[in-house]
């Protein structure tokens, strides 16, 4: 190699000199070049992935090559969860395949799949995934601090107190009020 002339750049196949040579997985590239082949980000040792003869940065590696399915797929670190989830019954007690294959994990008592470390919740009793931790009526996000339970599912304390509460004469008309009839 002749001095002060360098390698092809793995992008433009151009010559990299020294001063503008970034190396990766073996190859050369121009600093003006190492750049994510989706999303046209600028790349360094930290945020660089490769992929056969292709670079990514992290997020769009992920996305490409990394796990299916629900809540994959949408970048780093992020989980899609539905905006308004619908009350799904517990009626299932059996703990999921993988549970029963591994052994040791709690079972949501909402959705009846293991819930790991990172995303349980505890309450009523029972181990619940962050997304399930909702209010059976109306799918207010609940706290430990603020949730009302009865036979093994959740509520929010409004919707416990209008579902099972009191009722008769007297209670309903707003704080403190009693209603006398003559």
């Amino acid at each position: 190699m002749p001095f002060g002339g360098g390698s092809k750049c793995g992008c433009c196949q151009k010559t990299v000199y020294f001063a503008e040579e970034v190396q990766c997985d073996g190859r050369s590239f121009h600093r003006s070049c190492f750049l994510c082949m989706v999303c046209r980000k600028n790349l360094d040792s930290t945020t660089v992935a490769v992929h056969e003869d292709e670079i990514y940065c992290k997020a769009c590696y992920g996305k490409k090559y990394g796990p299916k399915g629900y809540g994959y797929g949408a970048g780093a670190g992020t989980l899609i969860t539905r905006k308004n989830p619908a009350h799904q019954p517990t009626n299932n007690p059996n703990p999921s395949k993988f549970a029963q294959k591994f052994g040791g994990s709690d079972t949501c008592p909402r959705c009846s799949k293991a819930v790991y470390a990172a995303e349980k919740v505890i309450g009523a009793g029972s181990a619940w995934h962050k997304g399930c931790f909702r209010c059976a009526k109306c799918g207010k996000g609940l706290e430990s601090t603020t949730l009302a339970d009865k036979d093994g599912e959740i509520y929010c304390k409004g919707c416990y107190a209008k579902n099972f509460g009191p009722k008769g004469f007297g209670y309903g008309q707003g704080a403190g009020a009693l209603a006398h009839a003559q």
